[in-house]
């Protein structure tokens, strides 16, 4: 597996949808359908452990909420925008099939002509990916900045999710879950500077290797962007995907460990894409990890998607959990199964 000596993750930037929704509200509006199926209040955040989630006004865009990040990421860097030489949009949301919606970022942010430009799209894997990408990118020499971007907007999907939900009357105790995942979702946006190593940088973390694994037997487990003319859809069999997802992440780490010859103990604290307190123990359970160090956005942000790693580790960083002289790790488990974990040295 790839290891890297020369590239610095030099500044994190993210924006928080301003609108809040509470699993407790995500009730309430669903009182018909928990009153008919006799379901528990409450069931939805003691399932997901999620008391809210985060949402943009309605109709903003997956690339003007990337372009909010990584406005915020360029000016906290304290970088001209025109010198860099990279930008990835990593997101699972997107504003259309063509163009590339990072089109539409490098346009916004004022980038460069001579930036290469393009998207990334691996469900909530795209952040990491962008940054393997970019890393080897800068390691082997053919570019010595860029500049990854993620803009997730769930609006569209919570309100088809619970419109459907509403008006299916067939709807059983057991044809309900597969749409539980979706109302999981939350909307937020992140960015990250990644640069060549120099003096000038040695304070800031570094990207020191990666693993990853493919298990697509299991790719039908969560099928999302199921559209019609009016709704967004997307189908998961959370219980099937978790047993999988947990296997593969296993494996993954198992890969790591050994290919960069870290254990539990040498990593102080751990940033996951985050989809459930219960997902999170048996997780950490399953790989023996020490739960303490995973630091947790979920609560308060939900399911981010490709947003949720990244911005978990930028929340560390800003709250002194992760510092200098620590060793990081970010596991990402996506719909595939594709699994990824990233090490990262301070």
């Amino acid at each position: 597996m790839p290891s890297f000596t020369n590239v610095c993750l030099h500044t994190f930037g993210y924006e928080l949808p301003p609108r809040t929704l509470s699993s407790k509200a995500i009730e309430e509006r669903l009182a018909p359908v928990y009153e008919r199926l006799r379901l528990p209040a409450g069931r939805l955040e003691m399932m997901s452990g999620i008391r809210q989630r985060r949402l943009w006004e309605p109709g903003t865009k997956p690339s003007q909420a990337a372009s909010l990040a990584g406005r915020e990421t360029i000016e906290s860097a304290g970088i001209d925008p025109t010198e860099i030489q990279c930008l990835l949009f990593t997101s699972v949301s997107r504003d259309m099939m063509e163009p590339a919606t990072a089109s539409f970022v490098h346009h916004s942010l004022g980038l460069s002509p001579a930036c290469l430009v393009l998207d990334i799209s691996n469900a909530c894997l795209g952040f990491l990916d962008g940054m393997i990408l970019l890393g080897s990118m800068i390691e082997q020499g053919q570019v010595e900045n860029g500049l990854v971007v993620s803009g997730e907007t769930a609006e569209e999907l919570i309100e088809s999710t619970m419109q459907t939900l509403l008006n299916d009357t067939s709807l059983t105790r057991k044809t309900i879950k597969p749409a539980f995942a979706s109302l999981t979702i939350g909307s937020g946006a992140v960015g990250l500077y990644m640069c060549r190593n120099s003096e000038a940088t040695a304070d800031k973390p570094r990207l020191a290797s990666c693993s990853w694994l493919a298990n697509t037997d299991f790719s039908d487990l969560c099928l999302g962007g199921q559209s019609t003319a009016e709704t967004t859809l997307m189908a998961t069999d959370s219980e099937e995907l978790l047993i999988q997802g947990i296997e593969t992440a296993k494996q993954t780490w198992e890969r790591f460990s050994s290919a960069s010859g870290w254990d539990d103990g040498d990593i102080d604290c751990y940033f996951c894409h985050q989809v459930g307190s219960a997902h999170a123990r048996l997780l950490f359970e399953k790989l023996r990890l020490t739960a303490d160090k995973n630091f947790e956005t979920l609560p308060f942000l939900g399911n981010v998607g490709s947003v949720s790693a990244p911005v978990t580790m930028a929340m560390a960083m800003e709250q002194n959990r992760f510092v200098p002289g620590m060793k990081g790790a970010m596991l990402g488990i996506g719909s595939g199964i594709n699994c990824l974990m990233l090490g990262v040295t301070w």
